[in-house]
Order: C-alpha cells, then sequence, then structure tokens
C-alpha cells in the first residue's frame, strides 16, 4: 500500500511539474514575437505546405514526358467454348477448343516530343514562384498583424497603467473628502459628487483591464499560442515610440513598386497568361511517342500466332480542328492583354496609396506632437484643481471636469501614436520592408 501510494504522489508531482512547465510565461520582445509568429502561425504552416505541394506538382508534370514502364498478368478461361472450322462441305468439320490463356506483359512508352508537355514545365514552374509569392505575401500580413498586436497589448498597458493612476489619486482625494466631510469641515454633497468621479474611473479602469486581456488574445492568435498560455512582452512602448518619431525625420520618397509583394504577383500572373498563348499555339505541333512491349505467355492457346516484342512509334499530327485551335490562341491572347491592362491598373493604385499613406504619416507625426503638449498642459491643469479643491477654492463638479480632460487628452495622445504606428507599418508593408 506504502508502494502504490508513493508512485501515485511521483505521478501526480509529475503531472503538477508539467503542468506548470506548460503554463510557462513566454517573454517576447517585439522582433521574437515576429519571428516565433513566422514559424507557429497557422496560416503561414499552410502556406508552407502550399509550396511544397507545388514542388510536388512540378515533379509530376516533368514525369509525364518520362519513361513510363508497365507490368500486366492476365488469365482468360473460355469455359469450355468451341469453335467449329469446315473447309469441305464434304468432310466432318474441325473442333477448335479454347483452352485457358495467361500471359505476362511488359510495356515501356516514351515521350519524344510535345510542345504542350514543354510549356506544361514551364507554367508548373510559375506556378510555384507564384505560391512561394503567396507565401511571402502571407508573412508579410502575419508580420503586420503580429505586430500591431503587439502594440495594442503596450498601448492597452499604457492605458492602464495611466487610468490606475487617475484611480488612485481619485480615490486619494475621495476619502480625504468624506473625512473631511465627516468632521463637517466640508458638506456631504461634494464626497458624493467625487464618490460618482471614482465610480466612473473604477469602470473605466475594469473597461480597460478587458480590452487588455482581448488584445493578448489576439497576439496568441497570431502566434499560434494557445489561449491560456502567459505572455510577458519585454519590449518597451516608449522605445518604439522615440525610434518611430526618429524616422519621421528621414522618410523621404524610396518608394521602388518592384519591390511590392501585389506588383510582384501581378506580373508573374502576366507570365503565365503569356505562357498561355504558347500552350494553345503548341496544339498546332504534333505530338511523337514511342513505346515497347514484350509478352510472355504463361498458358498458350494451341494457335497462337502473337509476336513477343513490339516496338513502335506514333506521331499524332493535328491537321483541321474548324478554328478551334485558332480562337483558343486568340482568347490567350486577349487573357493576356487583359493582364497587361491590370498589371497597369495595380501600378496606378500601389502609387496612389504611397502617396496617400506617406501623407498620413506625416499628418499623424505632427497630430502626436500637438496631443504630447496637450497632455502636458492638461497635467498642469489637472494638479493645479487638485490643489485648489484642497484649499476649497474649487468645487468637486470643477475638479471632475479637469479630470475627464486629463484622461482625453491621454486618450488621444496614445489613440494617435496608434494611428502613427500603424502608418509607419503601412508604408513599411507597402515597401516589403517589414
Amino acid at each position: 500500500m506504502k508502494r502504490k501510494i508513493l508512485t501515485l504522489s511521483v505521478v501526480f508531482l509529475s503531472i503538477l511539474s508539467l503542468k506548470a512547465q506548460e503554463t510557462k510565461p513566454i517573454t517576447l520582445s517585439l522582433d521574437s514575437a515576429v519571428n516565433y509568429a513566422i514559424k507557429h502561425n497557422k496560416t503561414l504552416i499552410n502556406s508552407r505546405y502550399a509550396v511544397d505541394k507545388s514542388s510536388q506538382k512540378i515533379k509530376e508534370t516533368i514525369a509525364a514526358g518520362l519513361p513510363h514502364i508497365n507490368v500486366s498478368a492476365d488469365y482468360n478461361n473460355f469455359l469450355g467454348a468451341e469453335a467449329s472450322l469446315q473447309l469441305n462441305p464434304m468432310a466432318p468439320p474441325a473442333v477448335i477448343a479454347f483452352n485457358p490463356t495467361s500471359s505476362f506483359k511488359v510495356g515501356a512508352s516514351q515521350l519524344i516530343f510535345s510542345g504542350n508537355f514543354i510549356v506544361g514545365v514551364q507554367l508548373s514552374k510559375l506556378a510555384k514562384q507564384i505560391t512561394e509569392k503567396n507565401y511571402c505575401k502571407d508573412e508579410l500580413n502575419v508580420k503586420e498583424q503580429t505586430i500591431q498586436a503587439y502594440y495594442m497589448v503596450l498601448i492597452n498597458q499604457q492605458i492602464l497603467k495611466i487610468i490606475k493612476e487617475n484611480k488612485e489619486n481619485a480615490e486619494t482625494i475621495y476619502t480625504k473628502t468624506q473625512n473631511m466631510a465627516n468632521a463637517g469641515l466640508t458638506e456631504q454633497t461634494e464626497a458624493k459628487k467625487l464618490s460618482v468621479m471614482v465610480t466612473s474611473v473604477n469602470n473605466t479602469y475594469k473597461a480597460a483591464e478587458r480590452r487588455l486581456e482581448l488584445a493578448y488574445n489576439l497576439l496568441r492568435l497570431q502566434l499560434g499560442l494557445e489561449p491560456d498560455q502567459a505572455i510577458t512582452l519585454s519590449s518597451d512602448i516608449n522605445d518604439i515610440e522615440q525610434k518611430t518619431i526618429l524616422q519621421s525625420s528621414i522618410v523621404s520618397d524610396t518608394f521602388n513598386i518592384k519591390n511590392n509583394i501585389d506588383y510582384q504577383l501581378i506580373s508573374l500572373q502576366g507570365d503565365i497568361t503569356q505562357k498561355q498563348i504558347q500552350m494553345q499555339k503548341a496544339n498546332y505541333l504534333p505530338t511523337l511517342t514511342a513505346f515497347y512491349s514484350h509478352t510472355e505467355k504463361i498458358l498458350k492457346p494451341d494457335f497462337d500466332m502473337t509476336p513477343k516484342n513490339v516496338l513502335g512509334v506514333t506521331l499524332n499530327v493535328p491537321v483541321f480542328s474548324s478554328g478551334e485551335r485558332r480562337a483558343k490562341v486568340n482568347q490567350a491572347v486577349i487573357d493576356y492583354d487583359i493582364s497587361k491592362n491590370t498589371k497597369g491598373l495595380v501600378n496606378q493604385q500601389l502609387t496612389m496609396a504611397e502617396i496617400q499613406l506617406m501623407y498620413n504619416y506625416k499628418n499623424l507625426s505632427e497630430q502626436y506632437a500637438n496631443q504630447k503638449t496637450n497632455v502636458v498642459i492638461a497635467k498642469e491643469v489637472l494638479d493645479q484643481m487638485n490643489l485648489k479643491f484642497r484649499q476649497g477654492i474649487i468645487s468637486s463638479l470643477e475638479l471632475t471636469s479637469a479630470n475627464n480632460d486629463y484622461l482625453k487628452a491621454q486618450s488621444d495622445k496614445i489613440s494617435t501614436l496608434l494611428n502613427l504606428l500603424n502608418a509607419d507599418l503601412a508604408l513599411k508593408k507597402l515597401n516589403n520592408n517589414l
């Protein structure tokens, strides 16, 4: 019994140890979070599978033009069937019995020339390039979404910190005012008004906690983590802010459309439509195939004239299709013209997008500088109002108003910072520079 209890205790402790390891917080900087997402994000894992599949598709296409060998065996039983052969009406017919037969056959074939095969291999390679570019695009999206989720956590942590300080300050003022009201030094009405402010700040604090947890969940989703996995972020929002603001002074017109993933994809689509023209033209070319077969009879019939070895060549020459092939070529040419026009349209759209993003980025940089000044002023006003309220110069209503102005200024500043960081991300993504 003691041995069983000891064994169960060891197993239980092992389970607890494994559980503790599973829930151990992961500490991630911004860069390490991006690298972690690239390895573990489920969307990117599927994209890597697609790239592997496209590689196998190329092998499949090439294999269609390589030698093929087939082996077959058969057995035929005619169930006692007979055939009569009468060459002379005066003589009795000759009866031929169909004996069971069995054979073993080996056949080989080789495609010698096919225009469709040559173009098909080229199309498969282009399709793989598109799959790889789609992976790069998915990776770019995951990077952007991971960084945005990381920013959201840091921003919400900052908001929670500010609201907590404001909450503690409001509670301190309320407690002092309530004590003064109890001592008859001020009216209970002032304390009740302040209690409304404290309740409002508490509600705001709880809402901020829920937003922070939501931001963590979004980050876990991008990282491919379980919902209960604890995360600790090591990057500081102030460092990220300073880095972004320093970049704002050196941002210039460095946009190169050829670096954009969408432009690269539309260019590859144009290459594919061009190859499709060649594919349709290849239908005018002949196809040449060679084959060889060897047959061994295991059970031979009484009368057998089938040769053991057969070597042959098949030439298929397209002669007349009533204009079908020509119509397909014309359709492929139209598709190519459409792709060129679409490429020009994408060029214009991306150029305009870069101009708009740069405009937004510069505007947000200026707005953020103003918002920082507003926060400093609002904080000075709030400190003065706190001092005046303690001296009995102003009412609780004026203090509440100053407190709300400060919170709004902080909220506007942080909101503008988040928009600025996201604008910086959008510019980098457009340049494929994340």
